[in-house]
C-alpha cells in the first residue's frame, strides 16, 4: 500500500490525533500540578490552561473516532474546527513574532491592570521585584503595588516591568515559533482529514458513495 493510500492516510490521521491528545492531557496535568504545588494560585490562569487542554483533547477524540470509523460527519466538523483553530493560532503566533517593545509595554500594562492583587504578589515574589513601571503615568499604581509587595528584595526592588521587558522579546519569539509550528501541524491535520474523507475504504462496498 502506497503512502497516499487509504490505510496510510488513516494511520497518519490517527497518529496526529494521538499526539494532540497527549498535548491536551499534558496541559491539564501541568495546570493541576501548578495549582497543587502552589506555583500558580490564580484560578483564571489555571482555568484557562485546563480549558485549552480540554478543548484540544475533545477535538483530538472527535478526529480519532472519525478516522477509525471513517465517519464523514465527524471528519467534516473536525476539519472545520481545526481550520478555525489554525487561523486563530497562526494570527496570534505572527502577532507575537511581530510585536515591538512599545507594543509589549502596552500589553504588560493591560495585563497587569486585570490581575488580582494575589496574582501580582505571586509574580513579584517569583521575579523578586515590585510594581510594574515606575514612571509618571503609572506612579500612583506603582506606589500602591510597592506598599503591599512581599518580595525579598525590598526596599530596593527593581520594577517588574523592566525585568519582564528584558526577556519579553525572547519569550515572544519562542512562543510565536512554537505556535507557528503547531499551527502548521493543524493545517496538516485538515489536509489529511480532507484527503481521507474522499478516499474509499477498500474493505467496504466499492460501489458505495463516501
Amino acid at each position: 500500500m502506497v503512502c497516499g493510500g487509504f490505510t496510510c492516510s488513516k494511520n497518519a490521521l490517527c497518529s496526529l490525533n494521538v499526539v494532540y491528545m497527549l498535548v491536551g492531557l499534558l496541559l491539564i496535568g501541568v495546570a493541576a500540578w501548578g495549582k497543587g504545588f502552589g506555583i500558580v494560585s490564580s484560578i483564571h490562569i489555571i482555568g484557562g490552561v485546563i480549558a485549552v487542554g480540554f478543548f484540544l483533547l475533545l477535538i483530538a477524540i472527535v478526529g480519532l473516532i472519525g478516522a477509525v470509523h471513517h465517519h464523514q460527519v465527524m471528519l467534516f466538523f473536525y476539519m472545520v474546527i481545526l481550520f478555525i483553530v489554525f487561523l486563530f493560532q497562526f494570527g496570534v503566533s505572527c502577532s507575537c513574532l511581530a510585536m515591538n517593545p512599545g507594543q509589549q509595554k502596552v500589553v504588560l500594562n493591560s495585563t497587569w491592570g486585570i490581575m488580582s492583587n494575589e496574582t501580582r504578589q505571586n509574580l513579584e515574589t517569583e521575579l523578586d521585584c515590585c510594581g510594574l513601571f515606575n514612571n509618571t503615568e503609572n506612579h500612583a499604581q506603582f506606589e500602591a503595588d510597592s506598599s503591599i509587595c512581599t518580595a525579598s528584595c525590598k526596599p530596593t526592588c527593581p520594577s517588574c516591568g523592566k525585568k519582564m521587558l528584558d526577556h519579553a522579546s525572547e519569550a515572544l519569539r519562542i512562543l510565536g515559533g512554537v505556535g507557528l509550528f503547531f499551527s502548521f501541524t493543524e493545517i496538516l491535520g485538515v489536509w489529511l482529514a480532507m484527503r481521507y474523507r474522499n478516499q474509499k475504504d477498500p474493505r467496504a462496498n466499492p460501489s458505495a458513495f463516501l
